[in-house]
């Protein structure tokens, strides 16, 4: 099994759920973020004063998968959250050594 944790533009949020849902991955969790890559945020105006917005607004969305499962799921994010400006974010893929449903005490796949 593996985690796959994307960190995209909030505003994508429903677009990659969509897609997930669309090649049949159910599950997920978000999770509100803040930070910055290569763009290092960015200058705003506030009553004639200017300000540096060092951490920008992310959503992270994490989502357990079978090993088969792996690379349909990163298409369906990279597809869906792209914008092809700088900013749109990462996909990483961890290894998970095993995962439990806390109701049935299923493991493993089943669990997922």
């Amino acid at each position: 099994m593996k985690k796959i944790e994307s960190i995209i533009k909030p505003f994508k949020l429903d677009e990659v759920k969509e897609s997930l849902q669309e090649v049949g991955l159910q599950g997920i969790t978000v999770l509100e973020a803040k930070g910055f890559g290569r763009q290092k945020g960015h200058t705003e105006l506030y009553r004639g004063a200017e300000y540096m917005i060092d951490f920008l607004p992310k959503v992270k969305i994490e989502v357990v998968v079978n090993d088969d499962q792996v690379d349909i799921a990163i298409e369906a994010i990279q597809k869906a959250a792209a914008t092809g400006r700088i900013g749109d974010g990462k996909i990483f893929v961890l290894n998970v050594e095993q995962a439990i449903r806390i109701r049935t005490g299923e493991t493993g796949s089943e669990a997922v």
